[in-house]
């Protein structure tokens, strides 16, 4: 069997492009909603309980570094291994490799902390990725921030070179 292509998999998905970088087609957002009375005060309205997305990146594309008010588990589905990177609340850059070969350190799920800055790209040698992304509260662009490139890098020198790549 020939394995499909980063095409077949944006078609057959009905994935559109992301404002970030890559293909995307929302899968689910909860009817169950959550006040905004009950969540934090960086959130501005009531949000659904939980959202999830497909997501494909594909060789030369890139997630570029945003941040949001949720939670997201990235899951692996298909394809080669992606590279996210976080910027954690104390600074710290931290590399998850999400693939199905845990012998290469690769794993079929990771978690970005709520209101780390991160982005994404297909690691060397990857023709494409296709992931899904969980949001609990539920994604909104309300929450949704893109990284300036020269204020990120500011705030964060050690990373200059990474948030200079990964930004647009």
């Amino acid at each position: 069997m020939v394995r499909p292509s980063a095409s077949y998999w944006i078609d057959k998905l009905g994935l559109t492009p992301h404002v970030e970088g890559g293909a995307f087609g929302e899968v689910y957002r909860s009817e169950l909603i959550i006040p905004r009375s009950s969540l934090p005060l960086f959130f501005q309205g009531n949000r659904s309980a939980s959202t999830s997305i497909y997501f494909l990146l594909s060789k030369g594309e890139f997630s570029a570094f945003h941040r949001i008010a949720s939670d997201e588990l990235w899951h692996f589905y298909f394809g080669d291994p992606l590279l996210v990177y976080e910027i954690t609340h104390g600074g710290q850059m931290v590399v998850h490799r999400l693939g199905s070969n845990p012998e290469k350190g690769e794993s079929f799920q990771t978690t970005v902390k709520a209101g780390s800055w991160f982005a994404s790209v297909p690691a060397p040698g990857s023709e494409y990725a296709l992931v899904g992304c969980t949001v609990a509260p539920g994604f909104d662009f309300e929450d949704f921030e893109l990284a300036r490139r020269e204020t990120l890098a500011a705030q964060y020198p050690e990373h200059a070179e990474v948030i200079r790549r990964l930004t647009r």
